[in-house]
């Protein structure tokens, strides 16, 4: 489909939507009408590049991609699309004509707050080079009123305010109300024989309606566009006859009860109604998404024995492995399968990816909750248990063993297990993570079933981090290697012979330190923070976790504090360290990491010997569009988890191909930037996996670690005692007690790698030079060629052949 609108036509289209849609007219219209009217100029060219996708794939029997994720993060869309479908020019222009800013613009539009983390920015990479490289593919994943919370930090202290995304983030949305489908909790469950036929009568459930809202995904050049289908709870009832009786509450309870599915991402789930919530929202998901597909699988094809060939549901994490089941469901009880051919053919279509080692990660429900709330589904998660582990027991597999890989056992639903069982491959996202599942996490399986594992290295969407996010590292790569690479990450590696060219490296340095100064610029705007753009900009940003140790960041600035304050004539570059995350409402061991180091930075702050040298910023309700600003301006990149414990990170990639320097450990992808950099190009530390279990194995006693290490114990003391109004005893009664994560064994390796940095960073030739090949090498974790790998070896799915939409394939 061509895209291209003049900027005369664009503004044309703007005014349209003005006068029609609005109401105003442009001499009255805000930035926040403005903004909705180019939001819909561009979803009105997407809906018809989503139509002419579907009709290619329809002609051509190509093989449709459904992605299941709870989550994703999708960050501001008007300027990605405008920049992928090549309208940003005449939006500009056209905006410019009607006195209007498009800078302004995208200030407008807020981050769609479908998503929390790594996961669902990992979903929102992947359905934009889908689209980029043509597979037919639809994600599916749940339309919250309000997202991941917003973060406000008082004294120090985390505290979530609800996310309002949708009255400017709705512009992308399109209802479907006659594609809603009805999802059923609760009630119980009736059998019956009738001539060899068995039949299932759910009765007395909940009905809950899912509503469709739809979004679509543009690509690079417009190739082809995905869609997004969220999916909004709300009851299919209204009692009448209650509210007409006088009884108002009760009567809209039903309906609040219903829509409180699609609430909030994530609700804690420390408490039963919590646990039950969650559960309900992920059922709701696959329940509403499989009726989905099988619709329109039967639509097209009237029949189901064909769906491996020609559908890939895909499984991100085990929030949507109930998939497994409810697909079983619908066959069995409503398209009069037996039990072998549904699971063949189920078996044969679903594919799931792991996301971590994390045991509290690794969902089990309770098995009388969930035989409550999903009485049908617990029934063929039980039958599904039977035979599994009777197919185990006669290959003479041991009891034990077959209990650990059983998808029902110790009184719980295993999710991970289930999709195991499941699935027909299951990969890791990074080659360490792979391996570790094979060895540890599935080694049971893996021993009995080694075919369905396999790896695919996570990538980014590296044009928006680059291209949209780094405007003048785009306009480098542009002027000594072309455009090319915008299409192939691989042409990155055309960089490496300006690896000993002066001039290039300098004016790389100055891209970066324009980065510095527009971030310096916003967070004094924001937060008042006064930043020296000419000091080592060192930034750590992701989920809040024990194991991503921001504590041990914090701690290591802790006693720079402490040896600057004896040394305060010291040789030293200053730095800045800049961190951002969110931790879990619940997760209260993380928020006092938060506030410890709020408190740290105001210390430090408040000290006129030292704050020239040290300056720690925390920003608030860290998301998408922060890191779009933040990561082009960072000179490390901190990715220090403990080895064995990050399945991949993605933000380390994003770092990396905006010319930021990798301080980090062997763990997760950090393995593979290894490889592809070279030890001169990446500052590594600390134990190898290996290694740490080893420690642990051994007896690891952190507190007399602590008690013999002159800096360490100075630290943690400073902690006990309190700074800032109050004490850190917690924390430092953790990591002298158990230190999970193994801190204070990393403490010294971490302390000398920073050193190493610095003395790297005072040589200016050869940190760009490390800049520029870490570049170069990013070409590896590209989205692209995550997508290729998932569709050549788990999906088996082609691109739409290019042919013209009126054609029959």
């Amino acid at each position: 489909m061509n895209y291209h609108l003049t900027a005369e036509r664009f503004r044309e289209e703007i005014i349209d939507h003005l006068l029609h849609t609005f109401g105003v007219t442009p001499e009255n219209a805000g930035d926040e009408t403005y903004y909705k009217a180019v939001a819909l100029v561009v979803s009105d060219l997407m809906r018809r590049g989503r139509s002419e996708t579907e009709k290619r794939a329809k002609a051509t029997h190509t093989k449709q991609v459904y992605y299941l994720c709870m989550e994703f993060l999708l960050g501001r869309s008007l300027k990605n699309n405008l920049f992928n479908l090549g309208l940003e020019e005449s939006a500009r222009e056209a905006l410019r004509t009607l006195g209007v800013r498009l800078d302004a613009l995208y200030d407008q539009e807020p981050d769609a707050g479908l998503g929390n983390g790594g996961l669902g920015r990992l979903a929102a990479c992947f359905l934009d080079s889908l689209s980029t490289q043509g597979y037919a593919a639809m994600g599916y994943s749940l339309r919250y009123e309000y997202g991941i919370f917003r973060q406000k930090l008082v004294d120090g202290w985390q505290t979530e305010l609800p996310d309002f995304w949708l009255p400017g983030g709705k512009v992308w949305l399109q209802e479907a109300p006659e594609k809603a489908v009805e999802v059923h909790f609760d009630g119980h469950v009736e059998e019956a024989w009738y001539d060899n036929h068995h039949t299932v009568n759910h009765k007395d459930y909940t009905k809950v309606l899912a509503v469709p809202y739809d979004m679509c995904i543009s690509g690079k050049d417009g190739r082809a566009v995905s869609k997004l289908r969220l999916w909004a709870a709300r009851s299919s009832d209204f009692d009448m006859k209650t509210f007409n009786s006088g009884n108002y509450l009760r009567a809209v309870e039903q309906n609040a009860m219903a829509e409180v599915i699609t609430k909030v991402l994530y609700p804690e789930d420390n408490n039963p109604e919590g646990k039950s919530l969650r559960l309900s929202q992920q059922y709701f998901l696959v329940s509403a998404t499989i009726q989905d597909i099988i619709r329109r699988h039967l639509f097209e094809y009237g029949t189901l024995d064909s769906l491996p060939e020609l559908t890939a549901i895909h499984l991100n994490d085990t929030h949507p492995v109930l998939a497994v089941p409810e697909l079983m469901r619908i066959m069995l009880d409503e398209c009069g399968y037996g039990w072998e051919a549904a699971w063949d053919i189920v078996s044969r279509t679903v594919a799931y990816t792991n996301h971590t080692v994390m045991k509290e990660a690794l969902e089990c429900w309770n098995q009388d909750l969930f035989r409550l709330r999903l009485p049908r589904i617990y029934q063929i998660v039980e039958e599904i248990n039977r035979r599994f582990c009777a197919d185990m027991h006669g290959r003479g597999v041991d009891g034990y063993k077959v209990g650990r890989m059983a998808p029902l056992n110790d009184g719980f639903v295993k999710m991970a297990n289930l999709a195991v069982v499941g699935a027909h491959h299951v990969n890791g996202v990074s080659a360490l993570h792979s391996e570790i599942l094979k060895e540890t996490v599935f080694r049971d399986f893996y021993q009995e079933m080694p075919g369905k594992f396999t790896n695919v290295t996570n990538g980014i969407a590296y044009r928006r981090w680059v291209a949209q996010a780094n405007p003048g590292l785009a306009a480098f790569l542009e002027k000594h290697i072309g455009g090319g690479y915008l299409a192939d990450a691989a042409q990155l590696e055309k960089l490496l012979p300006l690896a000993n060219d002066g001039t290039a490296l300098r004016e790389l340095e100055q891209v970066k330190r324009e980065n510095k100064q527009r971030a310096a610029g916003y967070l004094k705007k924001a937060y008042g923070a006064v930043v020296n753009p000419d000091s080592i900009f060192d930034i750590q940003v992701k989920r809040l976790h024990e194991y991503k140790r921001q504590h041990l960041n914090a701690l290591h600035i802790l006693s720079l504090y402490l040896w600057l304050k004896e040394h305060p004539q010291a040789d030293f570059t200053p730095r800045t360290f800049i961190f951002g995350a969110k931790a879990a409402p619940g997760y209260y061991f993380a928020k006092q990491i938060i506030r410890f180091i709020v408190k740290l930075g105001e210390m430090i702050d408040a000290d006129p010997a030292v704050r020239e040298k040290l300056k720690i910023v925390y920003v608030e309700d860290y998301r998408v569009t922060l890191a779009e600003l933040l990561i082009p301006a960072a000179d490390i990149s901190e990715q220090i988890s403990l080895a064995g414990t990050e399945a991949s990170g993605t933000s380390n990639m994003k770092f990396m191909i905006n010319g930021a320097v990798t301080l980090g450990t062997l763990d997760g992808a950090n393995v593979e930037i290894h490889e592809a950099v070279g030890d001169e190009n990446i500052i590594l530390f600390g134990m190898t996996t290996e290694q740490a279990e080893a420690l642990r194995q051994s007896g690891y006693r952190p507190g007399e670690l602590a008690n013999n290490h002159p800096v360490i114990r100075q630290a943690l003391q400073l902690m006990e005692n309190g700074f800032g109004g109050m004490d850190y005893k917690d924390l430092a009664s953790s990591l002298r007690g158990s230190d999970p994560y193994m801190v204070l064994a990393d403490f010294d390796a971490y302390a000398q790698a920073r050193q190493r940095a610095e003395a790297l960073y005072r040589d200016r030739q050869v940190w760009n030079r490390m800049c520029l090949t870490n570049i170069a090498k990013a070409g590896r974790f590209s989205a692209d060629r995550a997508i290729r790998e998932y569709a050549q070896n788990i999906w088996h799915a082609d691109p739409i052949p290019q042919i013209p939409v009126n054609k029959k394939g």
